[in-house]
């Protein structure tokens, strides 16, 4: 397939169809950007059993006689400050996806970025000075201020960097950084040729 350029008119970037123009997997791409939101899960909740709990190792009163209900400690998960029954602990949610899986969601993705008109091809992106201004008028006719923009370069300059970190609606990347989840929610994404070639050596 076939790529124009955004910001130029030469002629086109001639790209794989078997990355680039591959059928959309739906099931394939849930499962991937579900593991990856999963992995980023601290899974660091903890809580107390009522053996954990500090305390309680002495009957509260007598089993009879005293008309409550009989109780054996205080740390009992019916009491105040009790434990709990199914206390929460630390753990993994991480969920495994190899990378045959992760690439063809990435193809995926990619091929429907095209097909719906949401990836430029740039020959080069970057700014002279670390000023947003600059950045948004360099991005002005790819998007408005209200949609996101995902900037993909074969490497971020600190110009670039300084220049859009204060801009919440934009991400700038390279490639080794991207993932699904910035691809899926980005409005627009900005590809450099650098990049591009690099992606396309990834996902080959």
């Amino acid at each position: 397939m076939e790529l124009a350029y955004s910001d130029s008119k030469k002629d086109k970037l001639e790209l794989a169809d078997n990355i680039f123009a591959c059928e959309f997997n739906g099931p394939l791409v849930h499962q991937v950007v579900t593991a990856y939101l999963a992995a980023a899960r601290a899974g660091t909740a903890a809580q107390k059993t009522r053996s954990e709990v500090r305390g309680g190792g002495i009957k509260p009163f007598r089993q009879k006689g005293t008309g409550r209900a009989r109780a054996g400690t205080i740390r009992s998960p019916l009491w105040r400050k009790g434990g709990v029954v199914f206390a929460a602990k630390p753990r993994s949610y991480e969920q495994k996806v190899n990378k045959k899986m992760y690439r063809g969601a990435l193809r995926a993705i990619f091929s429907e970025l095209i097909r719906q008109d949401r990836l430029a091809l740039v020959e080069q992106f970057d700014v002279t000075t670390p000023k947003t201004k600059e950045f948004l008028i360099k991005v002005k006719d790819f998007v408005s201020d209200n949609h996101s923009l995902l900037v993909i370069s074969e490497a971020v300059g600190e110009n670039l960097y300084l220049a859009s970190r204060n801009l919440h609606y934009v991400d700038v990347r390279d490639v080794i950084a991207i993932d699904p989840v910035a691809l899926i929610k980005a409005d627009k994404v900005i590809v450099t040729l650098p990049a591009m070639k690099q992606i396309q050596e990834m996902l080959a």
